[in-house]
Parts: structure tokens; C-alpha cells; sequence
């Protein structure tokens, strides 16, 4: 099969080489000033050793393919799918948050969109080259990917991959949802690591309290979510993990606040209490500006959360 990635960051990078190591043919677009710093082959490096496998690049997508994988930030989506000039047979994202889906079924049509989600620590190191530091990846998708990709999750599983198949779309993106933006929003509020957050008892109640928060707006959108998982989960982790929004905060890049809060805080028009979470949102859009203000790099240069001032993809 010809996957194409868009945005070839840290996880697209790595999913990437994964695919081309099984056998499957593997483009990457990326931007048309980037393209000529990329390898012919590009390089995972793993806790179980590297992978090297050939990845073509491209900056404009012209040719059909029939999976086109997105992993750009949310607010690079709009910009990034300026480069895709074809329709591919389905669209699997592998963003953050749960809007994205219905955005991407008003551009390729619904069955097309496939929702993903995709958890792993990873890092890119240079162009084509991608440093996997946790095990292992963690690639769940909605069960109407099973008849297309079901030999290549077999694959992918012997790589190190834990995959499911999940019935409930819902449950498939507040699943990780329910981590993710909780354990992000603490953790840039904070600039704690793992272990440095457990060990707190301040935030580690904010964090038990912004998941059973996120749970609660989850169930109520037809989700199935069991919060102990979530937090043996946290307890499991490495205690120097900390989240990608939590360095883009530290290194004035832009970040997904905007994309991975907003299903969240909606659920204050359903009446639910989300007060933890909207007290976190403000600590890092705070901490977001002082950033700025401190560094003053002017209004061109000043980190932005919204998808329209940074449409641009990796």
C-alpha cells in the first residue's frame, strides 16, 4: 500500500519509519523549504535499537495514495492540508484533542476520516532522523480501519506496537483525551516532570481533579472512560515524562492549549463542574504571556494557540 504522512514531526517521523520497515511505500510531505534537508532514508532510533527504512519526500502530495496519515500540531492542520492535491482513499489523524475529526470529514467526506489516536514520548532529532524514548507506541483505531489495515497492525505489533481497534469513536478520542490535556495542562502550568508532580500535593490534586473533570465532560459525550486506568497509567510512567505542550511552553513555540482544552471546557454548557480545568487553562495562558512579555519578541514572533495565526505545518 502507499501511505503518505503529513507532518513529520516526532510522531509522524516515527511512524514513518515504522511503515517503510515493514514493506509498505512511504511519502512524506513536508514544506517546500524543508524538502531538500531530508535523507532518502530516514532513522528511528528505539530502546530495542535503531530502524532505518526509505522514505520519499515531497512537498506537494499529487499523487493518490491510499492512506494519508496526519500528524501535524492541531493548529498547523488548516496550512498542512494546502500541500495534500489529491484525495487519498481514507485520512487517519493522529491529533490532539476531538474536533479534528469532524473538520477533516467536511474537506474528504465521512467515511474517508478514519479518527487514530497515538501515544508515545518522541522527539525529532534533525530532519529524518527521530528518537523514540518510551515503549511501547500505543496506536488505537476506530473499527472501520480493521478490513484495510489489519495485516499491517499485525506488523506493526511485531515492532513494538501495542494496537486496538475500538468500536466507540468516542471512546477511542476521550480516551486519550482524558489524559492528555489534564496531564499537558499541569505539567505547563507547573513545568513539572512526572515524578516532580506526584511528589507535590498540590498539583497532584489538581491533576486527580482536571482528569475526573475531563471523565465526567467524556461521559457525557457518549464516552467510556475508566479514570483508574489513567491514573495507573501516569503512576507507570517514567518520572522524568513530561508533556510535548509542556516544552513547547518552555521553549516559547506555540502550543495546542486552545485544540486540547476546548472539548473540556465545553462542558460547562452541559452543566458540569470544570473548574480545575479552567483554572489550569488560565495559569498557562498566564504563564504563556509573561513568557512573551519577558522575552518581548514582538507581536510576529509571540507564540500563538489558535489554528488561524499558525497554519503552518512541521
Amino acid at each position: 500500500m502507499k501511505h503518505a504522512v503529513l507532518g513529520v514531526g516526532a510522531v509522524g517521523g516515527l511512524l514513518a519509519v515504522a511503515l517503510s520497515s515493514i514493506g509498505e511505500e512511504v511519502i512524506a510531505v513536508v514544506r517546500a523549504e524543508k524538502a531538500r534537508t531530508y535523507p532518502a532514508q530516514f532513522t528511528l532510533d528505539r530502546p530495542t535499537g535503531a530502524i532505518t527504512a526509505s522514505v520519499r519526500v515531497t512537498a506537494n502530495l499529487v499523487e493518490e495514495a491510499d492512506v494519508l496519515w496526519i500528524a501535524t500540531k492541531t493548529f498547523q492542520l488548516q496550512g498542512a492540508l494546502g500541500s495534500v492535491s489529491t484525495g487519498p482513499k481514507i485520512v487517519i489523524p493522529l491529533l490532539n484533542g476531538a474536533d479534528h475529526a469532524a473538520y477533516l470529514r467536511q474537506r474528504f467526506g465521512h467515511d474517508r476520516v478514519i479518527p487514530a489516536t497515538i501515544g508515545v514520548e518522541a522527539e525529532k532529532v534533525a530532519p529524518g532522523r527521530y528518537l523514540q524514548k518510551s515503549q511501547p507506541v500505543r496506536l488505537n483505531l476506530a473499527a472501520s480501519a480493521e478490513p484495510l489495515l489489519g495485516r499491517i497492525v499485525t506488523e506493526l505489533t511485531k515492532l513494538g506496537f501495542q494496537c486496538q481497534f475500538i468500536a466507540n469513536e468516542q471512546t477511542l478520542l476521550w480516551s486519550k483525551l482524558c489524559f492528555l490535556a489534564p496531564y499537558a495542562l499541569v505539567t505547563s502550568a507547573s513545568g513539572m516532570k512526572n515524578a516532580e508532580v506526584a511528589a507535590h500535593a498540590q498539583w497532584k490534586e489538581r491533576l486527580d481533579e482536571a482528569i475526573r473533570e475531563a471523565c465526567a465532560v467524556a461521559k457525557s459525550n457518549g464516552a467510556e472512560v475508566d479514570p483508574a486506568k489513567i491514573y495507573a497509567f501516569i503512576a507507570a510512567a517514567p518520572p522524568t515524562m513530561q508533556s510535548s505542550m509542556a516544552k513547547d511552553v518552555a521553549a516559547k513555540r506555540p502550543t495546542e492549549l486552545d485544540d486540547i482544552a476546548a472539548p473540556i471546557l465545553r462542558g460547562r454548557e452541559r452543566g458540569i463542574d470544570i473548574s480545575t480545568t479552567e483554572e489550569l487553562v488560565a495559569m498557562v495562558r498566564a504563564k504563556i504571556a509573561r513568557e512573551c512579555t519577558a522575552t518581548d519578541p514582538g507581536p510576529s514572533q509571540c507564540p500563538s494557540t489558535s489554528r488561524e495565526h499558525n497554519p503552518h505545518q512541521c
